[in-house]
Parts: structure tokens; sequence; C-alpha cells
């Protein structure tokens, strides 16, 4: 089983937030030593993997053959045709009163 790609937002995403929690807790700290240098990049990876792989996916609907699908469902009517009532014309009160 092939594992999916990761989307543009989760690159954005996670990239985004392993700069800017390292820029944050960099200064939070205030330190300068490498290992705690280190400690904080390891976290800001982690944390920016966990973003980034929460963001949710976009939903793919499955896909069907035409012939195995049968004959394509009938489109709903437009909103403005549902709400006309029964008998109405399609020509306007102003028009009829115009005349």
């Amino acid at each position: 089983m092939a594992m999916p790609r990761p989307t543009v937002a989760q690159l954005v995403y996670g990239s985004c937030t392993v700069v800017l929690s390292t820029v944050a807790m960099l200064a939070l700290s205030q330190t300068s030593s490498g290992i705690g240098v280190a400690v904080i990049a390891l976290a800001a990876l982690a944390l920016g993997l966990l973003v980034a792989m929460t963001v949710p996916l976009p939903r793919h609907r499955p896909t069907r053959s035409a012939a195995a699908s049968g004959p394509a469902p009938a489109e709903p009517a437009r909103l403005s045709e549902r709400r006309r009532p029964v008998g109405a014309s399609a020509e306007s009160v102003r028009g009829r009163a115009a005349s």
C-alpha cells in the first residue's frame, strides 16, 4: 500500500509551525548552549510534524465508470424555480401592471 503524498497545505502548515515555534522557543528560553538549541529544534520538528499530520485531507469522491453507474440522477430544480408559486407565469408583476 503506497503512502499518500502530503498536500500543499500540510507542507505549508508544518513548515510554518517549525520555523515559528523554533524562533519563539529560542527567544523565550534564551538558551545559547548547543544542546539546548538541539532540543528546541527537535521539539519544533516534532510539533511541525504533528501539525502537518492533523491538517484535514481533501475528500475524494469514489470514481465510478459510466457503465456501472447507470443513468445520471436528475438535477434538482433551481432555488428560484422551487419558490415560484404554482401557476405563476414568468411575466413580472410590474410588466403586467404597466400594460
